[in-house]
């Protein structure tokens, strides 16, 4: 038997150890037997005659120092730093593994292991060093549940072991931290909302701990565990949480909502007392931190940062002696991150930043635009910024993995936005560990989705290997995981054209890059061709697509003969049915050479098969789409003229409809659910994640649409009106006013009627208004001051109300904004999400004004809308039913052909707006 002698700098640190561990396995392995030796001096080493390894951290190494010093050790590459390492073969038969930290000397040991089982044996010759591209590599797990636990809201899940058993289990915790070591990342992401009422104890607060005692001892215990076993792979445990979020009993005890929209005293004392427990508790768990969402971060985010997170953060950090301050991650969503950084920065060494890289959907390697500007603003900042690759709405719940897409992903990172770390979320994000297949037990996803994590890891580590090579290390990967060369070249063609199709699809026809849509239950009639109804999110197509065009305007330009711009509609009908032809056969074709893992290919196969069919689904509604706009933009009111048009697309929605089938019978036999979020936040194709959380669930809508599409269509061609375009007027119900109490010294009541004066510190008057709104009460304050700071109301309602909330219709930042899903989670917490009445308002010299209503329960509420002007003009009761419509026409406007798609007696869409519980 071969020995090899192997020596460890002194005074090793975990991670080296770690290192050591491995390497000593690998040789082993391969028939070497290893012994230990105290560390060597350049004087000596050679008197250990024999094969040596040595390794040690450059910078704390007195061998290698020495070795460098007298030019015996070289480097032909950049030096190492950092996690950079250097393998070489040196004179006196010995190896030393350089490492630029404890991080860079593990994974030297790492790569050393990789090479002796290829090799077969210790190579003669090394000289090779390597190092990240990006700094900061790895993905995030949601401390989070795929439905609201009332009275708490999103995100709110105390840590136990009913809520997350995965929390506590070791053995999978050590299969997966060991999986990213493999990939080399160093860090996890632990998301949660709160999670200091898990984890710490508070003298002066002990109603805040939100656990029993053993619970909480076991949740100390176990992120110990986890944040030792982290750090010997050299894996940054990263606690992320929403500001600000307080616990429920904290919150009952001192009257206050669970969400914050400000700092007050009382929970900034909470906060950074709860945030110096953790971190002198957790030396080595770094913080990510958002300030947007529940707290006002445009108002807020710098003040809250610098003096109560940071703040808690250095007090907890004073008295340790810590080798590298942990990692503060500043998220950069629905904040002013130019401004928060700015002042952040001089109160802590080790903050970094972090944006979306397609908002919460997979669409495009080319992000553009405002959203490109953002990172390379924040790329430009002394920190580390990093993209997120967050929820991907648009690619659950199939399995995704397209090496190469994912590769010029993150050249994107690099070259486009000037990122320097990676942020990752899993497939399935909300319902983390466990996938959304059928099977018993439960996939786990980091085993089913093992080449989504791969392949950005591997690219996060170096973006710009050749392509050649790496589709050649793709398939014998799949090669060796299904049996043969052939499987694995087919099944990674399969992988890679089935990937093109769900980002192609959304980006182009889509409503939103956010969780709001799940796209793989298809999206109605209504939201192609009407999709302004649906609050349609721009950056979809202005900053997470390439350049092109909306269905309505490739219409319009067809019409007109003018010439088409970028990527059009017809351009994507085509190219993905390419593509998932292209997967189907290759997947097809595979299955006479699989050999290994059977199931799992079965499972592919599904995939691929259903991918197509919601391929399918997708281009013919969107055929369809086209030729109702045409109907639309060529009829001119001339309804009976050009059913040929609408005859088409009955045709087409047919083709849909019969591809949905299939796919709903597919996935009835091969998933629990389409959506790992299943709350109503989820609005497209329909509302309510747990109500339409199946292509079952929603069949029978589509069935509906098409039928009432049958209908309308026959009654044009029979010379009948329907009656939507008969009578188009509709009867208009004032709204029910309700009394309250102004409590308010800053503000007053006043009419709503022509002529009055919105703001109490100007002239402005309402030209105009929606009928609906005539002769309620309105309150006005100073729009200076709502414009500068913000204004908030103190009102006393009498009974279940409705709010009435005016936005103007500007992007111009002296308005305030309508809330969105996009930026904020709990944005129809209250209803009010999508106006009621469209230009409801018009008042002298300014942009028109939305409508929106917000239900608030009997009792005294402190209205805190954010910073902006915005006009509150009327409370209304509760219980009435409003009908939205535009009052720029008169009714129900025909121009949006939803009258095509309704029942006959439903021409007249009504909302009902209740209080939402959760998100």
């Amino acid at each position: 038997m071969r020995t090899i002698y192997l020596s460890v700098q002194d005074h090793a640190a975990p991670r080296i150890l770690f290192g050591a561990a491995l390497l000593t396995k690998a040789l082993e392995d391969q028939g070497y037997h290893v012994e230990t030796s105290e560390p060597w001096m350049t004087t000596h080493y050679r008197e250990q005659v024999g094969t040596k390894i040595y390794i040690g951290n450059r910078k704390e190494s007195d061998l290698i120092r020495s070795l460098e010093e007298q030019e015996i050790l070289c480097y032909h590459t950049q030096a190492p730093e950092e996690e950079g390492f250097y393998l070489a073969t040196l004179p006196g038969q010995l190896t030393v593994i350089s490492g630029g930290s404890d991080t860079g000397t593990l994974y030297g040991c790492q790569e050393l292991a990789a090479i002796l089982r290829e090799e077969k044996g210790l190579p003669d010759r090394l000289a090779f060093g390597d190092a990240p591209s990006f700094v900061l590599r790895g993905p995030a797990l949601g401390l989070q549940k795929t439905k609201v636990e009332p009275p708490r809201r999103t995100y709110e899940y105390p840590v136990t072991p009913a809520r997350f058993p995965w929390f506590y289990d070791k053995a999978l915790w050590l299969d997966f931290l060991d999986m990213l070591l493999a990939q080399r990342c160093n860090v996890v992401y632990i998301w949660t909302g709160h999670p200091f009422s898990s984890f710490v104890k508070l003298d002066d607060y002990p109603e805040a701990l939100e656990v029993t005692e053993d619970e909480f001892q076991l949740n100390v215990e176990t992120f110990h565990w986890l944040a030792e076993e982290g750090n010997k792979r050299g894996i940054w445990i990263v606690l992320k949480f929403y500001n600000i979020h307080i616990p429920l009993p904290f919150a009952q005890k001192h009257g206050l909502e669970l969400h914050q929209p400000k700092p007050t005293p009382l929970i900034s004392d909470y906060y950074k007392k709860s945030i110096s427990a953790f971190v002198r508790t957790f030396p080595n768990v770094g913080l990510m931190v958002c300030l947007g969402e529940a707290l006002q971060g445009q108002l807020y985010g710098a003040e809250w940062l610098t003096e109560t997170i940071l703040e808690g953060v250095n007090e907890g950090l004073k008295d340790l002696q810590l080798k590298e301050k942990p990692p503060i991650i500043v998220r950069s969503h629905a904040i002013n991150a130019e401004n928060v950084m700015a002042a952040a920065l001089p109160h802590y060494p080790n903050l970094y930043t972090e944006a979306k890289f397609n908002g919460e959907s997979l669409t495009t390697f080319t992000p553009r635009g405002r959203w490109q500007n953002i990172h390379n603003h924040l790329s430009s900042l002394e920190t580390i910024h990093m993209i997120n690759v967050h929820i991907l709405a648009n690619l659950e719940p199939f399995r995704w993995g397209s090496p190469s897409f994912i590769q010029k992903s993150m050249q994107a990172a690099k070259y486009r936005l000037g990122a320097n770390g990676l942020h990752l979320y899993p497939l399935f994000y909300w319902d983390w560990p466990y996938s959304p297949d059928q099977a018993a037990p439960r996939l786990r996803q980091f085993d089913r989705d093992w080449i989504w994590f791969a392949s950005w890891f591997r690219y996060a580590w170096n973006p710009d290997r050749d392509p050649k090579q790496e589709r050649r290390y793709w398939i014998d990967l799949l090669a060796e995981r299904f049996g043969s060369r052939e499987a694995g070249e087919l099944i990674l063609t399969a992988y890679e054209e089935s990937g093109e199709c769900a980002p192609k699809i959304l980006r182009r026809f889509g409503i939103t890059e956010g969780n709001r849509q799940t796209m793989s239950l298809g999206m109605t009639l209504s939201q192609l061709t009407n999709p302004d109804r649906y609050m349609p999110w721009k950056e979809l197509w202005e900053c997470q697509a390439p350049q092109g065009e909306r269905l309505e305007e490739y219409v319009v330009k067809e019409i007109g003969g003018k010439p088409h711009s970028g990527e059009t509609p017809e351009d994507i009908i085509l190219e993905v049915e390419r593509d998932t032809e292209k997967a189907v056969y290759a997947i097809r074709k595979a299955g006479g050479s699989v050999s290994r893992n059977k199931e799992e290919f079965d499972r592919i196969v599904n995939d691929v098969e259903a991918i197509r069919l919601m391929t399918y689904s997708y281009t013919y509604k969107v055929r369809a789409a086209i030729n109702i706009l045409t109907y639309k933009h060529t009829v001119g009111g001339r309804y009976f003229e050009r059913t040929d048009l609408l005859e088409s697309a009955q045709t087409h929605v047919e083709e849909s409809l019969r591809n949905y089938r299939e796919l709903t019978a597919l996935t009835n036999q091969t998933y629990l659910y389409a959506n790992s979020m299943q709350t109503p936040q989820r609005k497209v194709p329909f509302p309510n994640g747990e109500t339409y959380g199946h292509w079952r669930d929603c069949l029978p809508l589509y069935e509906q649409e098409f039928e009432n599409l049958t209908k309308q269509v026959q009654r044009l061609k029979e010379g009948r009106l329907p009656t939507a375009l008969k009578d188009t007027g509709g009867k208009i119900e004032p709204y029910q006013a309700v009394p309250f109490v102004l409590h308010s010294k800053n503000a007053e009541t006043y009419t709503i009627e022509k002529q009055q004066y919105i703001f109490n510190d100007g002239d402005v008057f309402i030209q105009n208004c929606a009928e609906e709104l005539t002769g309620l009460t309105g309150i006005r304050f100073s729009q200076r001051e709502a414009s500068k700071e913000g204004v908030n109301l103190d009102i006393e309602l009498s009974e279940k109300s409705m709010i009435l909330v005016g936005y103007f219709n500007s992007p111009d930042s002296q308005w305030l904004k309508a809330p969105n899903l996009e930026e904020n989670t709990h944005a129809d917490d209250r209803g009010g999400l999508v106006p009621v009445l469209t230009n409801g308002m018009k008042v002298y010299f300014y942009p028109s004004l939305n409508i929106h209503a917000y239900s608030y329960e009997a009792g005294r509420h402190t209205l805190v809308f954010g910073k902006g002007a915005y006009l509150l003009v009327g409370i209304i009761s509760g219980e009435q039913r409003l009908m939205t419509r535009d009052v720029s026409h008169e009714g129900v406007s025909a121009d949006t052909m939803d009258w095509l798609y309704s029942a006959e007696e439903d021409t007249q869409p009504e909302r009902i707006v209740q209080p939402t519980r959760g998100v």
